[in-house]
């Protein structure tokens, strides 16, 4: 009887221990959720500002700004938010302070541009969009976030692992005290036998629990898997959208405003010096918005992946970069034949990997390579430059990470290789005999 009682105290004091334990655990991890929801609703209003700018600047509609208007009382009741949860850490509301002060010059730069194009100052607002203001703003609003948000996780990373061991604590305990019962109670009956029967069991539990924990695994892995390639898919669908949208809008407005001039210039048969030279001017900037306009379509959906298939698009996108760079670049393309998904997606990798040797490489020679091996159809990138160390700078290291999951989501390998002074090669592999063929439009 005095064994009973201790046993069920020590099953009792182990089991508030633990649900103790695992409340307050589960309090903080909520609490750092909503920091991190708070952060994260930050940069979605911003987003939702940046939109709303680029879609009343473009358009005139004033319907495009009840977004902006909206989200600067969302992000003041984020950033109170953050300032309740960092309240008893220095470190962190000084980066909240920071967060707050980069939003406010972000939505000051949108409201500015927003003020001009109301005055009329079509060229001041352009002129402030064309530079990298409201990028180098989002950039920094951007940073801070990313701190706030890796603090955040991993301090809940923390959390979750303070929870885990509390339960395995608790389950130990209660393991154990259960093992106790049992010996004591085959100490008079089968105690031998007994034990080697709970062992098995015991062992047979596990397995069973590895087996679905690794079953969860594989069926959580592939929804992910499935989940990317459907926000990649939705992402070039907008892109596409919006592709469209500039041609046909934007593209009419500007062939208009041509005509128009056109008609004008017969309608002068001899203007003076000075009209003459603004009609000039006019023209030029005409043709800049439609140059402007092109460049921005190509960028969201190459017209020549699209009309003339993957080997064509490579073609015109490595004489872009030559014409641009003045580096060398050496072709080996040899036709396959993927689906839309695969030849966009294989398009992005030397899309991002020819902008990183611009930018960072420093190489004098780069090699771009597509051939079919086996049942995969193999995409290579190669350049002569410095090459790094461990991982890139954060902004391709970001966009590479993009690039792999994208690969990775289609069934496809991706591989980054480099070294210091030894130059990088990107390698894309993707299965040629899972895609369905079709035909460039």
């Amino acid at each position: 009887m005095a064994l009973a009682a201790l046993l069920a105290l020590g099953v009792f004091a182990g089991s508030e221990w633990t649900y103790q334990r695992a409340l307050v655990s589960l309090s903080s991890l909520g609490a750092r959720d909503t920091a991190r929801n708070a952060v994260q609703t930050v940069m979605r209003r911003l987003l939702d500002v940046e939109t709303a700018q680029r879609g009343y600047l473009l358009t005139g509609r004033a319907q495009y700004l009840e977004p902006y208007r909206a989200a600067e009382t969302d992000m003041a009741h984020a950033i109170r938010r953050l300032r309740e949860h960092h309240r008893r850490d220095p470190e962190l509301s000084r980066l909240v302070d920071d967060l707050e002060e980069r939003m406010l010059q972000k939505a000051s730069e949108v409201t500015a541009s927003i003020a001009l194009y109301d005055a009329g100052s079509h060229e001041a607002w352009k002129g402030l969009l064309l530079t990298d203001i409201g990028r180098e703003k989002m950039e920094g609003v951007r940073r801070v976030a990313d701190v706030l948000l890796a603090t955040e996780e991993r301090r809940i990373a923390g959390e979750r692992a303070a929870i885990y061991r509390t339960l395995d604590v608790g389950r130990v305990g209660v393991h154990g005290l259960t093992l106790l019962s049992l010996l004591a109670y085959v100490f008079f009956l089968r105690k031998n036998a007994a034990l080697q029967a709970s062992q098995l069991a015991h062992a047979r539990q596990l397995q069973a629990e590895r087996d679905s924990l690794e079953s969860q695994v594989r069926e959580r892995t592939g929804e992910l898997a499935r989940l990317n390639l459907s926000l990649q898919e939705l992402r070039d669908g907008e892109r596409g959208g919006l592709a469209r949208a500039l041609h046909d809008e934007l593209g009419a407005l500007l062939t208009t405003a041509k005509l128009d001039l056109a008609r004008l210039h017969r309608a002068l048969p001899a203007p003076t010096a000075d009209v003459a030279e603004r009609l000039q001017h006019l023209g030029a900037s005409l043709d800049q918005g439609i140059d402007m306009k092109r460049r921005l379509m190509e960028e969201l959906m190459p017209s020549t992946l699209r009309n003339l298939g993957l080997q064509a698009a490579l073609e015109h996108r490595a004489g872009e970069f030559q014409q641009r760079t003045g580096l060398p670049l050496e072709l080996d393309l040899q036709a396959t034949e993927l689906d839309d998904s695969a030849r966009l997606a294989l398009f992005s990798v030397v899309q991002g990997a020819l902008s990183n040797v611009e930018r960072h490489a420093g190489a004098s020679r780069v090699s771009l390579r597509l051939v079919t091996e086996g049942h995969e159809a193999v995409l290579a990138v190669q350049d002569d430059g410095r090459g790094f160390a461990g991982q890139p700078g954060s902004a391709s290291a970001s966009g590479l990470k993009n690039l792999r999951h994208r690969i990775e989501s289609l069934g496809g390998r991706f591989t980054v290789r480099s070294a210091p002074g030894s130059g990088t090669r990107v390698e894309a592999r993707l299965p040629v005999d899972t895609t369905r063929a079709t035909t460039p439009p």
